[in-house]
């Protein structure tokens, strides 16, 4: 890091404290204004914020990682802005009309009130373990990558980094609350792209070009049954990512994520309208067609790049490992003043992705469980408890870290395995309850239930076999209980089917608990679900909603979804 790279830091820096600033300055004197900007934000602002929350440290260190050892094989989860169409175009119109201001809400609305208390609780557990955990773990090794320090006056600088970014995210996310969220992020999305282009451009001129990067790649196999790094599209005997497997465990977990999880959905909710929703959405799924070219392909970039031993500033290019590909080419491609731009763009993506993090988190504290039992809080007692929830978030997730970092070799892959164990019973019952009237309050409630035990069967069989094979001295699961003889039904049930199978095998036995229980109890009332369901909607809703789009909002969403053909077509 040189004089002009610090220099452009902090331009970064102070512009950035000019809006929290004005934020701060503006009126918000309801948990609405503090926790949904006041439900007046625009489209750009919904999706520069939907993309901004989702892009955090995990990818610029895992996606760029999986694309440097794995290839296209990633792509599937980060070319999914039709998913995020679906949201717009699907549930922005029952979300718009009930106005609810969280997700378990919405869930009460629909089914009852311990359907609430259950997401809520789901989702704050997986906030602290994985999002926001993961983000500042990730966070703290981009920077020692990039900054390439040990340690300061004897203390890690990881931990330095990563504390740091925690608390100075916390402060403006606690101050701003939504708006400090939502117009950073405005800030932020232009920097982060822009950098991570040049880094694509410039590691694509080192490396030789595009063709270059596609013949060195396309030249590596990735299993036995002949698919390169390229293949997007391989062999449904692939053991970690089967093509069918991909697209129903990839589309269970894209449905969660982008259309009933808190931490997305609450961008679309601060919309002033439904329209401005539903285009925030369609710039959003513009947006999320990026990451794979932004982050992934430098991964490739970065693997092609040692594969051929390109000479950068008079030393070959190496890797020290798949995870180091991008900050690698941050730190080793990049001249001054163009690296201290991609490094604001790297510390605009960990604070947007935290900042979202922590603002959901303590909304749903404060709606979802102090507002519920203290239903005669002023709304200045909720600002107050909003901002000490987010607090408490912060040191949950710092505390979590060491477990995190010990994990560290499998970070992506722990962050995915857990949203494929919480996704399934989640998304039934948002699926269902939208779809039909006829799943009934205790079917929704029991189809989230018995999702999530599952879920936590798996993910203590892993935890389970794993430490059992370990202390019998094998690295491979599946080595140990094959020469052990430990192959029981539980294990080859729940612990052996590739965890994309069994995402989607969880969502049909989660569809089918709804089903059968909401057979046996009672309906909801007709006058509780006007408006929730596709079926009781009202005339008046209906046209309010046809009159919300047009024809612009048509062909956008048809090119976006050409793209994502045209994208599965190239790298089959």
């Amino acid at each position: 890091m040189e004089i002009l790279d610090w220099i452009v830091i902090a331009a970064f820096a102070l512009v950035l404290i000019g809006i929290i600033v004005w934020v701060t300055r503006q009126k918000q004197n309801t948990s609405g204004d503090y926790f949904l900007a006041g439900r007046d934000a625009t489209w750009i602002a919904i999706g520069a914020s939907i993309f901004a929350s989702n892009i955090g440290s995990e990818h610029l260190i895992g996606l760029a990682g999986a694309g440097a050892s794995s290839g296209m094989a990633m792509a599937h989860w980060e070319i999914q802005g039709w998913m995020i169409l679906v949201l717009g175009w699907v549930f922005v119109p029952f979300y718009s009309r009930s106005m609810v201001t969280t997700m378990p809400e919405f869930l009460e609305r629909r089914y009852n009130k311990e359907s609430r208390t259950i997401l809520s609780i789901i989702s704050l557990v997986s906030y602290v373990l994985t999002k926001v955990a993961v983000t500042v773990y990730a966070g703290g090794l981009v920077f020692k990558e990039v900054f390439g320090i040990e340690s300061i006056w004897g203390i890690d600088f990881f931990w330095i980094s990563a504390v740091g970014l925690v608390l100075l995210t916390a402060v403006y996310t606690v101050i701003g609350g939504m708006k400090s969220v939502l117009y950073t992020s405005v800030l932020q999305t232009p920097i982060l792209l822009l950098g991570s282009l040049i880094i694509v451009v410039l590691g694509l001129r080192a490396l030789g070009g595009w063709d270059e990067m596609m013949r060195i790649t396309s030249a590596v196999q990735v299993n036995e049954y002949g698919d390169t790094m390229t293949n997007l599209i391989r062999s449904n005997r692939d053991q970690d990512f089967p093509w069918l497997g991909v697209f129903i465990g990839s589309a269970v977990i894209g449905f969660w994520y982008w259309c009933t999880d808190q931490y997305i959905v609450q961008r679309v909710l601060s919309g002033k309208d439904e329209k401005q929703s539903r285009r925030g959405t369609i710039f959003g799924a513009y947006l999320k067609l990026t990451p794979v070219f932004l982050f992934m392909i430098p991964g490739m970039i970065a693997f092609a790049m040692a594969q051929k031993g390109v000479v950068i500033n008079g030393e070959v290019f190496t890797l020290s490992s798949s995870d180091a590909a991008f900050p690698t080419l941050v730190a080793k491609l990049l001249p001054a003043g163009i690296k201290g731009l991609v490094v604001s763009g790297i510390l605009a993506a960990l604070m947007s992705s935290l900042a979202s993090l922590f603002n959901s988190s303590s909304m749903l504290f404060t709606i979802d469980f102090y507002k519920k039992y203290r239903p005669q809080a002023t709304e200045k007692k909720l600002l107050h408890v909003g901002r000490i929830a987010t607090v408490v978030v912060v040191v949950l997730g710092v505390l979590w870290i060491p477990i995190m970092r010990s994990i560290g070799d499998v970070l992506y892959t722990y962050l995915q395995d857990v949203q494929s164990v919480l996704a399934p019973g989640i998304a039934a019952a948002f699926l269902l309850g939208i779809l039909s009237t006829k799943p009934t309050p205790k079917g929704g409630m029991w189809g989230m239930i018995a999702g999530f035990i599952v879920g936590v069967l798996r993910l203590g069989s892993k935890v389970l076999y794993t430490t059992l094979a370990k202390a019998e001295g094998y690295t491979d699961v599946k080595l140990w209980a094959t020469e052990t003889g430990v192959r029981s039904w539980f294990y080859q049930l729940v612990y052996d089917v590739n965890w994309l199978f069994f995402s989607g095998g969880m969502l049909l036995f989660s569809i089918l608990v709804i089903i059968v229980v909401s057979r046996f109890t009672k309906a909801a009332p007709a006058e509780q679900i006007v408006g929730l369901t596709f079926g009781s909607a009202t005339a008046e809703q209906k046209a309010a909603t046809r009159a919300s789009w047009n024809s612009w909002d048509v062909f956008h969403t048809v090119v976006i979804l050409a793209f994502t053909i045209a994208f599965y077509i190239y790298f089959w």
